[in-house]
């Protein structure tokens, strides 16, 4: 306990699943959180987005903890909203130590049947929406002088792309140049970047009747008519990583016991990479 005593973390997608989840993991080792989150439905996303309330329940949790919470509401394709909620968070909270860029959405759909909306929306949040949280952070982390830690959530199709997301899997793809070119940038005043690349993660992302229906090549499909085609993404013998699997990596990054860490793609994937390399061996 303690591993982050005196820290500050901004957190997007706060409301629910992972982002929730990381607030509480580092609120339990000492930090204060600043977290936003949209809280409303998008149309081109296949599940329903978190609301007000579920922002509420994380804050709750947080201060369960006997930790502050700045929480508001915000998309991460406003600059301008971002930075309202910087200079607020600065102003309760004193300072950013750790900038965590987890908001994100997912659809499953054919790259040459979807349409500009979809790619678009996908693409502005996952990220265009991670720069702007770093365009919005940032600034003031430098003019601190004290250093800190980035992390961005990408995805196992950050690494491998996936069929049927190839708006999912570009953004993804492009977090890794992101945080590549922004750990050289920031290097000389130890503030570390890294990604974080979860595989099949126990949230509405991945559980929701859509991907069922993809998956099992049918609608109305079940869950359990699943279960094996998302086990066999992974290389160890499970279907879904709980969201605190992810967390307890991006703590590690957060902390002081990753601090010459940066540039670095932390894979939490059960080995789901692995899998796809042997589904996909090189061509002699």
């Amino acid at each position: 306990m303690g591993r982050l005593e005196g820290k500050v973390a901004f957190i997007t997608g706060a409301a629910r699943g992972q982002g929730r989840s990381h607030a509480v993991r580092l609120a339990q080792e000492g930090a204060d959180i600043i977290g936003i989150d949209l809280c409303r439905d998008l149309e081109t996303a296949a599940y329903s987005g978190p609301d007000e309330a579920d922002l509420a329940e994380t804050v709750r949790q947080v201060e369960a903890l006997d930790r502050r919470m700045v929480a508001r509401v915000a998309d991460v394709r406003d600059l301008s909203a971002l930075e309202a909620v910087v200079d607020e968070g600065l102003s309760q909270l004193g300072h950013i130590d750790i900038v965590l860029a987890n908001a994100g959405i997912s659809t499953l759909v054919p790259g040459h049947l979807m349409s500009e909306e979809v790619w678009d929306e996908t693409i502005g949040i996952n990220l265009t929406g991670v720069w702007k949280t770093m365009r919005a952070t940032i600034p003031g982390m430098l003019e601190r002088g004290q250093g800190g830690s980035i992390v961005l959530t990408s995805s196992t199709a950050g690494i491998s792309g996936i069929g049927n997301t190839a708006h999912y899997s570009a953004a993804k793809a492009g977090l890794v140049g992101l945080m590549e070119a922004f750990a050289i940038e920031l290097a000389p005043h130890m503030i570390r970047v890294n990604t974080v690349h979860p595989s099949t993660t126990d949230t509405l992302m991945m559980r929701n009747q859509a991907t069922f229906d993809l998956f099992a090549g049918h609608a109305g499909a079940t869950e359990e008519e699943v279960l094996p085609t998302v086990r066999a993404m992974n290389a160890l013998p499970i279907a879904y990583l709980d969201p605190i699997d992810i967390s307890n990596a991006v703590l590690f990054l957060a902390s002081d016991e990753a601090r010459y860490i940066t540039g670095t793609k932390l894979k939490v994937d059960a080995g789901g990479t692995l899998v796809y390399k042997m589904a996909h061996p090189p061509q002699a």
